[in-house]
């Protein structure tokens, strides 16, 4: 049988790496096993669900280099792969359940409800819904006036029994699990039916998904007995926990994809990192490739640990990508729109072209593409602004007016205009001075790039040029008096 697997996200906010993760695991094996990943859109929420939402949260799994063969803006041979379209085909199996006394209709109130919750915790009993509705035969329950839900019949007495790919036997007692509602009383489906009718005619054979939806699988296992349809294999990832050991939200950094995506990591990076939350590729491998991790990868072997999500170890990988996996050309291309970002518009071929000169010396020491324009500001801008602490630190020490005033005189004398000349001739104002490289160099880096952390001095006034070099130079000197 062809492994079927699917990521259903919610439109209901942005792609939290969590899902991404959950997703990325689906792939794989999919990938790893001939079968086919399929996307749908969980969009039942509809005062929440929105199309931007969903259009990031596709956006974001393209990003990542997630590929689907069904599913939203693919198509397939499901029809419809948004909750939303397919209310009708809920509203369908609801009926049927009913009919053949799996399902019932409640007439319960909420404030009836809630009394009863009350009075069951007083007297010591389990909250959940009694049952009190399930007596009622289908032509009694048809003849009662008023609003209703439609509440799945739970087997009682009755275990559910399932072996998860990740968690070995795992069982449910059916007296710690109510009578669950499949259907609102305004006809709209919740999360158990329409998840579980979606899995059954879209053929899922693999239901890879978070540990938090755990309590929800034997009712989905029953529902799918009651439908008479052949049950998937389920796996139960760990959740994402921060370095704290609480699970992963806002209060630990960006939980998003886009953020990341925003702030300068690459794809390959975040899709190497995902990977080895809750899964290891080998014992001495940290980075690999998808096609690497895609030959390895399957859901047995995943931990039921939680995973700690490290942005501190994230950032790192992304600096070993950025060094290690990208060309220069590939990095001038990637960088540039966060250049163009940090400047504020569209930079012109040849502003480019003089700050490629260099991004070899830039790429060695960046861990995020964002930080690609203010290591490169000194080039892309043509008013500098100057770091007020690299200022105070390097500028007001004794002596920086003279040494400005003889790097002038020194570099205007440089007819080759190329990094060795440059090296030499600054090389020399320390010798003649008799000062350290620090205090003659750290005033020329500040005078022209504005700040004490730059790409290398000698290169960098190469890529400023002469004139331009000259100029800041003079402007520096004559800030200090």
């Amino acid at each position: 049988m062809t492994p079927r697997l699917r990521v259903a996200p919610s439109p209901t906010g942005l792609l939290h790496v969590g899902t991404a993760r959950a997703a990325l695991f689906n792939w794989l094996y999919a990938r790893r096993h001939g079968g086919v990943f399929i996307v749908r859109v969980d969009d039942t929420d509809r005062r929440r669900s929105t199309s931007e939402f969903e259009e990031k949260i596709l956006e974001g799994l393209r990003w990542l280099g997630l590929d689907w063969d069904e599913g939203v803006e693919v198509g397939g041979p499901h029809g419809e792969y948004r909750q939303s379209g397919r209310f009708e085909r809920y509203r369908e199996v609801g009926a049927q359940l009913v009919a053949k006394g799996a399902a019932y209709r409640c007439y319960c109130s909420p404030e009836e409800l809630a009394q009863r919750r009350k009075e069951a915790q007083r007297a010591g009993r389990p909250p959940g819904y009694d049952g009190r509705c399930r007596s009622l035969d289908v032509p009694e329950a048809e003849s009662v006036e008023g609003s209703y839900v439609v509440r799945f019949a739970m087997p009682r007495p009755g275990v559910t029994v399932f072996t998860d790919m990740v968690r070995g036997e795992v069982r449910f007692d059916h007296q710690v699990i109510d009578d669950f509602v499949i259907l609102r009383s305004d006809g709209s489906p919740t999360y158990h039916l329409a998840s579980t009718v979606d899995d059954v005619d879209y053929g899922i054979t693999h239901v890879a998904r978070g540990e938090d939806i755990l309590p929800s699988t034997p009712r989905h296992i029953q529902l799918t007995r009651a439908m008479s349809a052949p049950e998937p294999v389920y796996a139960h990832l760990p959740l994402l926990h921060g370095q704290d050991g609480r699970k992963l939200s806002k209060r630990h950094g960006a939980t998003d994809v886009g953020e990341y995506r925003q702030v300068g990591f690459l794809p390959e990076a975040l899709f190497n990192y995902l990977s080895l939350l809750g899964w290891s590729i080998g014992p001495e491998a940290t980075i690999f490739s998808p096609h690497q991790a895609v030959e390895a990868f399957d859901l047995a072997d995943v931990s039921s640990s939680p995973a700690v999500f490290d942005p501190v170890k994230l950032e790192w990988m992304n600096g070993e990508y950025i060094r290690n996996h990208l060309s220069i050309s590939e990095f001038a291309e990637r960088a540039r729109p966060y250049a163009e970002e940090f400047v504020g518009a569209p930079l012109a071929d040849e502003v480019w072209q003089q700050a490629a000169a260099v991004l070899p010396l830039v790429q060695e020491r960046v861990k995020l593409l964002s930080e690609v324009g203010p290591q490169l500001a000194f080039l892309l801008l043509e008013e500098i602004e100057y770091h007020p602490k690299s200022w105070r630190k390097v500028m007001r020490a004794q002596g920086v007016d003279g040494v400005l005033s003889q790097a002038i005189s020194d570099l205007s004398k440089v007819a080759d205009w190329r990094t060795e000349p440059i090296e030499q001739a600054l090389r020399g104002l320390i010798a003649e001075m008799g000062i350290s490289a620090r205090k003659g160099f750290q005033p020329v880096r500040v005078a022209v790039t504005g700040s004490s952390i730059s790409p290398p001095l000698f290169e960098s006034l190469a890529a400023m040029g002469r004139e331009a070099t000259l100029k800041r130079l003079r402007d520096a000197r004559s800030k200090l008096t």
